[in-house]
């Protein structure tokens, strides 16, 4: 999952920033609202959570989190302040927010109220991400092959590896090119090298062909990456 985080504190952002890599997020920091905005308005980037400190140079996270809700954006959006005044908080979520959390707080609170507002929205609540007889168990980090009257296979993924599985079950049969996948699941600040989204594309496939099943992920020469329609495994045939 894709975090955007906008804090202007360094020490804060830092550990913030820390804490999300370590629970498998992929996170974006900045430190101003209008760096913010243009990574939100980036055609290739979708984020799953934003994180705004209310008080920011310029455009403060309030503003931000308003112009957000004016176009319609559902993203979900926490809020971190030292205001902690009943009414702040109250303009806060009147603003478009969806928690608010004041500062100084402990990190244990800070990731459960994120885990809280993924169980909110409709599109985060699954457990599992399914596309024909492939299922992407959030639970476990692990692909399932699930045919109707066969055993399930059950192939264990690393952080990458299923971040990468999800972006392409997310858009299967569409063809992804190396720098969508880059801008979504690199941080935009990482030192990833250029050839760094093939490198992790064979990673996958090597793994998947270690399962005894490959041709899962086309190479489409000159264009890009595509989650196949179907794929065959022996006899087998996937979706």
């Amino acid at each position: 999952m894709r975090v955007l985080l906008v804090e202007d504190e360094p020490d804060l952002g830092a550990a913030i920033q820390t804490i999300l890599r370590q629970n498998n997020y992929i996170v974006d920091w900045v430190q101003d609202a209008n760096q913010a905005w243009n990574l939100l308005n980036h055609p290739w980037t979708e984020y799953t959570l934003a994180i705004f400190d209310w008080l920011l140079p310029g455009l403060s996270g309030i503003e931000l989190c308003q112009r957000l809700r004016q176009q319609n954006n559902p993203l979900p959006i926490l809020i971190l302040t030292a205001k902690d005044k009943i009414s702040d908080r109250v303009m806060g979520l009147d603003a478009g927010a969806d928690d608010y959390l004041v500062k100084p707080f402990a990190m244990s609170e800070f990731l459960a109220r994120l885990r809280a507002l993924q169980r909110r929205v409709p599109q985060f609540q699954s457990q599992a991400l399914t596309v024909g007889e492939l299922t992407l168990d959030y639970a476990t980090a692990s692909l399932i092959h699930n045919p109707n009257s066969e055993i399930n296979m059950t192939i264990p993924l690393t952080a990458k590896e299923f971040q990468l599985l999800e972006y392409f079950m997310k858009h299967p049969q569409q063809i992804l090119s190396s720098e969508q996948i880059k801008n979504q699941l690199w941080a935009m600040a990482s030192e990833s090298t250029s050839n760094v989204v093939a490198a992790q594309v064979r990673l996958l496939r090597k793994k998947l062909t270690a399962f005894g099943y490959d041709h899962l992920i086309e190479t489409v020469y000159g264009l890009g990456y595509r989650l196949k329609g179907s794929c065959q495994s022996g006899q087998q045939k996937w979706f």
